[in-house]
């Protein structure tokens, strides 16, 4: 399922290969996020044959209250009903607990809460999250976890870590039960899962917590390992944190992912600290406000000095863009043009895309560090 093919020499750095039902992933990995099953103002085949998106993500949370599992199943799964060929993975729920507190409450069964498009009284638990995405058919489901806030007190993290570890075994039991995840055979012959399963590191920001979630996980025998509880409100030094807390407990023949990060320099210091898989919708949502990633730092297009500049985004930027101007970029902004979002949203995930690739060809080299530390002091050096 996931096999290394380099190390760094001064880092933990990793370049490897996630093989899946739908596509072969090369990771580190930068995957596009799909919460409604479409990446917001993207066609799929631009994201596939342009783009070279090999995984995206989908949210079991939004795509459960609509359109519903039944229309999906009907449809041929998410891959049918959003016409993708690559690789998908969904999210348990588990996010959308936290982000939903004021509406939900938690107890050992799971979560019962009220649908924020109508009221309806829902319940989720370890034993439907883990149907839904089977129903979804994705190729990697995220287990069923509680994502605790930040800050947090130390009883509610014990509490909170105990319980998603407590999930994780109903999890592993449901897909054992139902046979979910059974292998196949891929037109080349080979054998795969149709569904890996990947659990989710939780612990707050307690060391000893990350260390006993981490365990707790491994034991139970994952086709990888998610460090969650990120990304929450804490600041990045715990972030950080978190990662290194969680990696040295985590195998090494199994691939990790960061959920919900991150800008380019935090993604190239996690890569640095072992992750192999990162979504954000950070380069989607920033390009619906006008700001577009650039080597040099992002830039906020709709400002008044670009209102005659000739020049493309960035001079090596993606062909779909190259006849550009900026100038032009700014006037689809203040026109209120589709367009607009739909360029620099392209734009945007072409550049964390191609920076996970060339973090890769970096690894492959032997020379992480320096194109890290390169990287790093061009994009900042405005901001200094």
């Amino acid at each position: 399922m996931f096999r290394l093919a380099a190390t760094d020499p001064e880092s933990k750095a990793r370049a490897g290969t996630l093989t899946t039902a739908h596509a072969e992933v090369e990771t580190p990995i930068f995957m596009p996020v799909g919460t409604q099953g479409t990446v917001k103002t993207l066609h799929p085949r631009e994201l596939n044959e342009e783009l070279g998106a090999k995984i995206i993500l989908g949210n079991t949370y939004h795509l459960w209250l609509r359109p519903g599992t039944e229309i999906i199943e009907k449809m041929g799964g998410l891959h049918g009903f959003a016409d993708w060929p690559n690789a998908l993975l969904t999210d348990s729920g588990g996010f959308q607990v936290w982000s939903l507190a004021k509406l939900r409450k938690i107890s050992e069964k799971g979560v019962t809460f009220r649908s924020h498009l109508d009221g309806s009284k829902l319940e989720l638990t370890p034993e439907t999250s883990m149907e839904i995405q089977s129903i979804l058919g994705s190729d990697i489901a995220m287990l069923f976890d509680e994502c605790p806030p930040y800050p947090c007190e130390r009883t509610y993290a014990e509490e909170s870590t105990a319980l998603t570890s407590r999930w994780a075994e109903r999890c592993k039991q449901w897909v054992e039960q139902n046979s979910a995840g059974t292998v196949a055979a891929k037109t080349d012959g080979s054998i795969v899962k149709k569904q890996h399963h990947f659990g989710i590191v939780q612990g707050s920001v307690y060391p000893d917590l990350r260390e006993r979630s981490a365990k707790d996980l491994v034991n139970l025998d994952f086709d990888g390992y998610a460090i969650g509880g990120v990304s929450v409100g804490e600041p990045e030094k715990e972030m950080f944190a978190a990662i290194n807390n969680a990696e040295p407990f985590l195998p090494q023949d199994k691939p990790r992912y960061a959920m919900g990060l991150g800008t380019p320099t935090q993604i190239l210091e996690m890569i640095a600290r072992g992750v192999d898989m990162f979504d954000c919708v950070h380069p989607t949502r920033s390009a619906r406000h006008g700001l577009a990633f650039t080597a040099d730092g992002p830039i906020h297009i709709k400002n008044a000095c670009y209102a005659d500049d000739p020049r493309p985004l960035t001079q090596d930027c993606h062909p779909h863009l190259a006849g550009f101007s900026r100038a032009y970029l700014r006037h689809l902004f203040k026109a209120g043009e589709m367009l607009a979002l739909r360029l620099l949203s392209f734009h945007n995930l072409d550049f964390y895309l191609r920076l996970t690739r060339d973090a890769r060809q970096a690894i492959v080299a032997g020379d992480y560090t320096a194109f890290r530390e390169d990287f790093t002091a061009r994009y900042t050096a405005k901001a200094k």
